[in-house]
């Protein structure tokens, strides 16, 4: 199962965000929408939720901006995912107690399982760490 698009967004933001931490630097909603080609009034919801749930710090003006609240190596890609989507999912029609849906019950909890072990394993310091080693230059080769 993909990110969704409002996980996908906070996460590209958070790495951002990342970035700087410890710099005292502030990004701007503005700045990082222009950066990365995200729709600046959605992204704005996600920061607001992650600011609610204590992960990130705004600081209002014509200064201002957002910083992270905490150390990115102590933010999960779980949790964020978590706050972000809360328990969204939908109810399915159908007879629950046949021996099909309970099968696919037990698989989509193990997958589940799986997807949040990763997922909690992985913080924005590791996905931070991933970014820059894809910007470094390849070394080119000649004969």
């Amino acid at each position: 199962m993909a990110f969704s698009a409002k996980t996908e967004y906070g996460l590209v933001a958070l790495i951002d965000l990342a970035a700087v931490f410890g710099s005292g630097e502030l990004l701007q909603t503005a700045e990082i929408c222009r950066r990365h080609g995200i729709p600046e009034r959605y992204l704005e919801q996600m920061l607001t939720a992650l600011r609610k749930a204590g992960l990130l710090r705004s600081i209002r003006g014509p200064r201002g901006g957002f910083e992270l609240a905490i150390d990115p190596a102590q933010i999960s890609v779980a949790a964020v995912e978590a706050c972000l989507e809360g328990e969204g999912r939908s109810e399915r029609k159908g007879n629950p107690d046949s021996a099909e849906f309970q099968v696919l019950s037990v698989l989509t909890r193990k997958v589940d399982q799986a997807r949040e072990s990763v997922l909690a394993a992985m913080s924005l310091a590791d996905l931070l760490e991933q970014r820059d080693s894809l910007r470094q230059p390849q070394p080119m080769f000649y004969i």
